[in-house]
This record gives C-alpha cells, structure tokens and sequence, in this order.
C-alpha cells in the first residue's frame, strides 16, 4: 500500500526559532508549495495536467462540430468527422485517467499500521489563474474616484491570496486560507460588483471529478468554489486520521460531519450550478456520502470502546452494524439516479456497495456472537437476580429483529442453548453469503483490487465467519439452516450536519482604504467630491454632525456659516484639510471643527444618491427630452 507524506504543517512546538515561526507565517499566506513531491501533490499536479488537456481537447471539439454543420463539401465532412472521432476518443481516454485519479483513495488515508475500512475522499477543483488588476483599476478609478494606483498594494496582496488558495495545504491551516478567500470574497462583491455591470472577467473551474471546465462571470460561482474545497478539504483530512484511537475517531467524525455541512450549505444557497459537481443531486449524493462515513466511525468508535461482553451490549453493536449498512445502502440509491449514476466514478458506487454488504455481515456476525457465545448465566445482568436479567435479555431481544424469527418463541431461544445455536447459525450463514458478495463487488473492481488493506479486512472478516460457523455446525445437525430475520438498525449517535461557520476566521477587508462599506460600495452612488471652506462665525459654525465613519452632517442652521459655505443636510464629511476622514469618529471631527483657526478648515463633501434621488434625475432628464422634442415638433409646424 501507498502510503502518503503528511502535508504542510504549520504548527511548531514551543522553543521553535523565529526563522522556522516566519516560515510558518509564510506557508499559512501562501499556501503549500505545489511543486513539493509529496503523493497528494503529485495527485493534484496530475489532475490539473489533465484538466486542461480535456479543456484543450473540448475546444478542438467545439471548432470541429461548429465546421462540420457550417459546411456544405462532402470531403470537408467527411474528414472533421474523423477528425472528431478522434478528439472523442482522447476525451474518454482523458476522463478515465482523470476517474482513476479521483478513486484513488489511498493517497490520503492514513498512515497509521492499524486495519481499517478506507475512507472516500474528495479531491479539490482545480481553477485557471485570474488577473483582477485592470477591472479592479477601474472601478476604484470610475465608481469611487480615487487614484487607482494608489490601490496597487490592494490588488497584489488580493491576488496572492488567491493564488495561495489554489493549493491549500490538508491541514486546518489550509481550511483557514479557503475561509479567508471566502471571506475576502465578501467584501470584494461589495465594492467592485455592481447590480446591473460586470467586471468583464471570467472565472475558471474544472469539475472535481470529469476535470470539464467551466466559466461564468458571476462572483457567486467562485464562492461557491471555494466552498466545495472546503468540504472537499475536510473530507481529506477526515480520511487521513489515524482512527486506531478514539481521539483519531472523534477528529474523523467531526471533519465528515463539517463537509457534510459545507456540501449542504452550497447545496441550499447556491442553485444553477454550470458544473456536475456542484448539482443539486450530486450535493446530495456527497452529504450523504459523509453522514455515512460519519456512521462507520461511530461504529468504529462502538466497536473499540466496548468492553463490556454482555448478551444486550453485543446485540446493540449488531444494531451499529446494521446501521452503518442502511445509511451506506442509501447512498448506493442515490448513486443510482440518472443524474448522478453516470456522473459517480465506477468506484465510489462499489465502494459503497461493498461497505453496505460488509456491514451487514458484521451485523449478523455480531448477533450470532451475542447468541452463540452467552451461557444463560451472562444473559442475566446479575447471578443475583435471574429472573430480571431474562426479563431485559427478552425484551432487547424481541425488539432486535425487524419480524419474528421462524421456530421456537424467543422466551424459549433465551433459556434453551441449542435454540440459540440455531438462530445464531442462520445469521452466520447470512453473515458468510453478505461477506462472500461483498468480495464479489470487491473483485470486479480494479481499483479496489489494488486496495491492499481493503482486500485484508474483507478476508479477515471473511475467514472469522467461516471458522465461527465451522465451529457452530455439527455432524448430527441433518435440519436445513433457517433463513434469520433481519436486524433493526440503530445508532447511539445520531450524525450531524455542521454548517460552515464564517466567523472562526475573522478577515479585515482588504480594500479597506475606499471607506466604510456601508457608504463606499458598489451599489451606492454619489455626487462629486466638494471641497467648502468652513469658517467659524459669532453663532458658531451652524452645522449638527451625527454619527462615524463617515460623519454625516446631520442639521445645517439657515443662515449660518454652514449653509453659506455650501454644506447641506446629509452630506458626508470625508476629508479635512486634505485628510482622510472617511473612517474618523464622530469626536476626531468635533475636535478639528472645534479648534480650527481663524482661517477655517476646508472640508471634503460627498452627497449620497438615495433611489429617490436618482429616480428624480432619470425623470427629470426625460421631462427635458420630451419638452426638445415638442419644441422641435413645433417649430417644424410653424415653419411649414
């Protein structure tokens, strides 16, 4: 088995030198290094490789169908239609090796020696490199008036964090870079994209799983993105825990139950998705994916802090097992959907066949365990007290199958041993048929095949069940096994769906500079800049200021120094003396105005467009259209 190199940690134990401390500050920005030989980088290299060979490919398609129904030669038809046979078979060649990359899940499973069960996880969509800088430019220079070069600091660290955010690092280091570029993502929707404009750029994601390209224009489509490699993310660093230990379980569960929740969120708050694996029914098929990789470690978790061998304990782990198996049978419905069915890599679907059947005989083996392996005297809870301990024993029994077992009443099953072999043998016999087609699926994939330690554990567990049912069968045993009911499933510990929470990674907005977001912003609109001479009278300046950042004149005295210097109610203060003040308090203003000198200050105006305001200049302008136009119409009548 591969086993991967652990990522780029940023943590360092305390005594860690400053060079080492500024190295870790440097791969939180930046990301990790892509070119680093690890097996996951390798894997994404490869994957990116391959994305833009199929997005090569796809245009080549494009150009030659576009030909192909744009001409009338026959030759000409005749060899683009070969030409396209060709193109179509490069792209299915590509989309294999791209579906063998994607399956392979040993590259991020865990390096621990213990056996367990791989995990599925989720590689990340890839994305073409983005040059905001112009667009950027000119909307500092056009919608708010400020020299755009004065920004560039801005967009260059704007732009590096984008560029770290293609190749985050499996840690919770990289979790907190996605979140940070989802947060920056925010603001920059704020201030450079208008209502009714678009910046003219195009942003490029390939499909995590076919690598088809996609590109829209909407802001709404990189978050979205970005919010899929947050879960795909999570899923990795779920997958890679060591879950020998319940602290490595709990860890496990918890990034499954995150990625359920990034998945589901994106799912709910993001629709028309241009890509597959962003679809409303892929969305689904992923939450559902993780809640049942969230069961398996619950089971797991069950299964290593059990120490109690108890007839009711046994058959509450049986009931795990079954659970596992039902959430793992759900999935393998939703794979099977039209819209996901030919969309969902070969293995994934056997995987999650072969988890459903393989919990299911764990299941049963379980049960014939708690029949076949406890006397009468450890169905009881105590020696002391028989008769409640079968009244327990009864009852957990009773309520363990979904219908009657067939033969003797479970009362009866309880207090006569070779009854209890009996309905223990029939679920090994089933427990031995769920292995044995679980080995089946197991072996018709090849990439499965190459699963090393998925091959051990199915044979493990394979073989116990087959020595168990060895020792439970005997010679003078002429009665045909039955066929044992099955088993209602239940959980200890129902899965959550933790929604992403934006806040653990506070960010401050980069463009800050442009002033208070909720003045300076893409969807407000102002008049120019006014530059007014503010003197101080014998009644004093005439003016009520209210509020911060900006501070808003909120009253302005008729008459007073104020009104003749040209400041009017709801203008916004954002430059004293050729200061900025667009973030400065209510007092930092007072204070200035206050103790200005007998030549004045000069003030920096903004006025604010409400709609109102902007509905009454669109009207009036198309008033003055129309009275030109009447004032034309008659001066032709009278000329005539």
């Amino acid at each position: 088995m591969v086993f991967a190199t652990p990522g780029l940690w940023v943590r360092f134990p305390r005594g860690t030198s400053t060079e080492k401390r500024m190295y870790e500050m440097y791969a939180f920005t930046t990301g990790c290094d892509p070119c680093s030989q690890t097996q996951r980088s390798k894997l994404q290299h490869r994957r990116a490789r391959i994305n833009q060979q199929i997005n090569k490919e796809m245009r080549m398609r494009a150009g030659a169908e576009n030909l192909f129904r744009a001409t009338t030669n026959t030759k000409v038809k005749e060899t683009v239609a070969l030409e396209l046979s060709f193109v179509n078979s490069n792209l299915q060649l590509l989309k294999e090796e791209l579906e063998e990359l994607n399956s392979n899940m040993e590259v991020y499973q865990t390096e621990s020696e213990a056996i367990n069960v791989p995990m599925i996880p989720l590689g990340l969509k890839e994305t073409k490199e983005v040059d905001l800088t112009v667009p950027l430019k000119d909307i500092i220079c056009e919608h708010y008036g400020e020299d755009s070069s004065l920004f560039e600091k801005e967009i260059k660290e704007f732009m590096e964090l984008r560029q770290a955010m293609r190749t985050p690092s499996r840690n919770e280091a990289g979790l907190e870079l996605l979140m940070e570029y989802y947060n920056q993502l925010y603001y920059l929707d704020q201030r450079f994209f208008p209502p009714h404009r678009t910046l003219g750029v195009h942003f490029h994601w390939y499909d995590s799983l076919t690598g088809v390209p996609s590109c829209q224009r909407a802001l709404a489509f990189e978050k979205g993105s970005v919010l899929f490699n947050v879960g795909a993310l999570y899923t990795q660093i779920g997958a890679r825990q060591d879950r020998s230990a319940t602290a490595g379980i709990d860890r496990a569960i918890d990034a499954f139950q995150r990625a359920a929740g990034a998945f589901n969120y994106l799912k709910e708050n993001f629709s028309n998705a241009p890509s597959l694996d962003m679809s409303g029914p892929s969305l689904c098929m992923l939450v559902r994916l993780m809640i049942a990789q969230v069961q398996e470690c619950v089971f797991e978790r069950v299964t290593l802090t059990t120490q109690d061998t108890h007839f009711i304990t046994q058959l509450q782990v049986a009931k795990e097992a079954a659970r596992v198996s039902d959430v793992y049978s759900l999935v393998l419905q939703t794979m099977s959907q039209t819209l996901v069915k030919d969309y969902v890599p070969f293995s994934w679907a056997s995987m999650v066949q072969v988890k459903a059947e393989h919990f299911r005989a764990l299941s049963h083996y379980n049960a014939a365990v708690a029949l076949c392996d406890h006397t009468r005297k450890y169905l009881c809870v105590s020696v002391k007290d028989d008769e409640g301990g079968d009244e327990e024993s009864a009852k957990a029994l009773f309520q363990f199958h979904v219908s009657t077992p067939a033969g003797p009443p479970l009362s009866q099953v309880l207090r006569d041993p070779e009854d209890r072999r009996k309905l223990g043998k029939a679920h090994l016999r089933c427990a031995v048929i769920r292995h044995e087609e679980a080995m089946r699926v197991h072996g018709l994939c090849k990439i499965l095949r190459k699963m090393d330690i998925l091959q051990e554990v199915l044979s493990f567990v394979y073989k116990r069940s087959l020595d168990k049912y060895s020792e439970m069968d005997r010679e003078d045993d002429f009665e045909e096994t039955a066929e044992a009911p099955e088993i209602h499933s239940q959980t200890q510990h129902k899965p959550d769906i933790t929604a992403p929470n934006f806040s653990t990674v506070p960010v401050t907005d980069i463009f800050q500079r442009l002033g208070p977001l909720s003045v300076f912003c893409a969807r407000a609109r102002w008049g120019p800049v006014r530059v007014v001479s503010l003197q101080r009278g014998d009644g004093g300046l005439g003016l009520t200021l209210r509020g911060d950042s900006p501070v808003l004149v909120a009253g302005v005295v008729p008459g007073g120094c104020a009104q003749e210097a040209g400041l009017r109610e709801g203008d916004y203060i954002v430059a004293v003396d050729g200061e900025d003040f667009k973030w400065a308090k209510h007092g930092e203003v007072v204070h200035i105005l206050k103790s200005c000198s007998d030549r004045g200050v000069q003030l920096s105006i903004i006025t604010l467009h409400t709609h109102d305001t902007q509905v009454g200049v669109v009207v009036s302008l198309c008033l003055d259209a129309c009275v030109c136009v009447l004032h034309l119409i008659c001066v032709c009548v009278t000329s005539h």
